[in-house]
């Protein structure tokens, strides 16, 4: 099954699934491409240094806020298709997929979200902002979600939840970097979970 992972960062979560392919432990997928949506991201080197294909493909700023997400969903998909892609894993990506690409790739999208879902998703709430949303509304755990991406965002259904304690006196770094260990084997599993099934839907 041929990946294509879009980044927006780092690519901790990338690492991990290189890491997993390397290791003979992501299901038989095999990541064949990862794309960027802005340029001089780390996670460009990571690829390039595993010898995946990387490319950037940013949001055309000429075009309305509301265009811009449509038609960079439209290359996305375009170039998904070209590519021979069956799954798309989101590890951090920035820009919110909509239109054609959903329906073409139902139940072939995932998503990693830094919380538990339903809690603390949807539009706006995303790293950081995450974190001090938790704490702020004192809970007890936390955690992550991956996620099958439809229409919504960060509404899909669950695939893998993983969670951790919200410590006494912990900052969002602190919680942030709790949950990182567990947002990487959640991501693994659950591409592995869909590559191992090959191309039907889950």
């Amino acid at each position: 099954m041929n990946i294509l992972v879009l980044v927006s960062g780092g690519g901790t979560n990338l690492q991990a699934l290189i890491d997993a392919e390397q290791a003979g432990v992501l299901g038989g997928g095999v990541i064949s491409a990862v794309i960027s949506d802005r340029p001089g991201v780390y996670a460009l080197e990571r690829a390039k240094a595993a010898g995946i294909p990387a490319y950037i493909e940013t949001p055309d700023r000429a075009l309305p806020r509301e265009d811009r997400r449509r038609e960079l969903s439209d290359r996305l998909l375009r170039f998904a298709g070209k590519a021979g892609v069956d799954l798309i894993i989101l590890a951090g990506f920035l820009s919110i997929l909509e239109g054609e690409i959903i329906t073409a790739y139902a139940n072939r999208i995932i998503n990693i979200h830094p919380s538990l879902l339903p809690k603390y998703g949807g539009p706006g709430m995303y790293g950081e902002r995450v974190h001090r949303a938790v704490l702020a509304a004192g809970e007890t755990e936390s955690g992550c979600t991956v996620h099958l991406v439809d229409a919504g965002t960060d509404t899909g259904p669950t695939l893998i939840q993983k969670k951790v304690p919200v410590l006494p006196g912990d900052t969002p770094e602190t919680l942030a970097e709790r949950i990182h260990g567990q947002e990487h084997a959640a991501l693994v599993e659950a591409a592995a979970m869909i590559a191992g099934r090959g191309n039907s839907s889950p």
